[in-house]
């Protein structure tokens, strides 16, 4: 059910749709509708979005937000991006309330995954 004035959907910019689906299907398990050869969408993954077709990547340097992902095995998560073509930022350290790490997928977006 949709909530008044909470998040709702968040859009992604993606050099490559098909590496942002394969990396995101095979380290997350993420399943994509596409909608147009320009826009994929996602679904039940705990916020719904999309990737968009742009020659952009998203950087907390730039100041663009930091999408952090949850897992109850921060190992295998660090592996898994690892053996899909991603780059570790930021191997797994802790902070108050949990450990987490940060990443680069294949396009170049930074994104970080967390743990208590």
């Amino acid at each position: 059910m949709h909530q008044h004035h909470k998040i709702n959907y968040i859009e992604m910019p993606s050099k490559d749709l098909n590496k942002s689906k394969a990396f995101f299907s095979t380290v997350f398990g993420w399943t994509f509708v596409d909608y147009g050869p320009e826009y994929c969408a996602f679904s039940n993954e705990g916020i719904d979005g999309g990737f968009y077709q742009a020659d952009l990547s998203i950087s907390s340097h730039t100041g663009a937000p930091l999408i952090v992902l949850y897992s109850s095995n921060l190992e295998a998560s660090q592996a898994a991006v690892l053996a899909a073509g991603g780059t570790i930022l930021n191997p797994i350290f802790s902070f108050p309330g949990g450990r987490r790490f940060q990443f680069n997928d294949p396009n170049g977006s930074e994104y970080a995954v967390w743990s208590e």
